[in-house]
């Protein structure tokens, strides 16, 4: 943990957490600027891939909906490191990023052997960085614990 200029204590941990996240929805970002074949790559299945080649809006309104929620767990993460501004209920939200992460990662092993129209890789490789994504906030919200404590007006 370092000391920003301000004084205040930043986590390396929850700086990677929101460093992943926003990664993760640059590479969704990619999928609907690139189409079929990111979505086919990245593992989204047969079904997504077909509707974005055709032109259909589906695939772009989920995985826009998708960005949103990384972009705004990325935000989330930089508030709980200390980067940016304290936004409001930032340990509650992310306990709850950690737990969806965490909880992704670990049923997402269930997958492997009925992988529901995507590869078994597909669900080793996401399980597999949503749990060190999950480990990540954990960590650094371990880490922060006291200094996210709700402060009395």
């Amino acid at each position: 943990m370092i000391h920003s200029p301000q004084g205040k204590h930043l986590s390396y941990s929850l700086t990677a957490a929101g460093c992943l996240s926003a990664l993760a929805g640059l590479l969704h970002l990619g999928c609907i600027y690139y189409g079929a074949p990111w979505y086919r790559f990245f593992g989204a299945g047969e079904h997504m891939a077909n509707m974005a080649a055709k032109g259909m809006m589906q695939p772009t309104i989920i995985t826009l909906m998708i960005t949103g929620v990384l972009f705004a767990w990325a935000m989330f993460a930089f508030s709980g490191a200390g980067l940016i501004k304290r936004l409001p209920l930032v340990r509650l939200a992310l306990v709850a990023i950690s737990c969806v992460y965490l909880v992704r990662g670990a049923a997402g092993f269930y997958f492997v052997n009925s992988p529901m129209g995507r590869s078994p890789e597909f669900w080793v490789w996401s399980s597999a960085i949503c749990l060190v994504i999950g480990l990540l906030h954990l960590a650094g919200l371990k880490q922060q614990w006291l200094a996210l404590k709700v402060k009395a007006s």
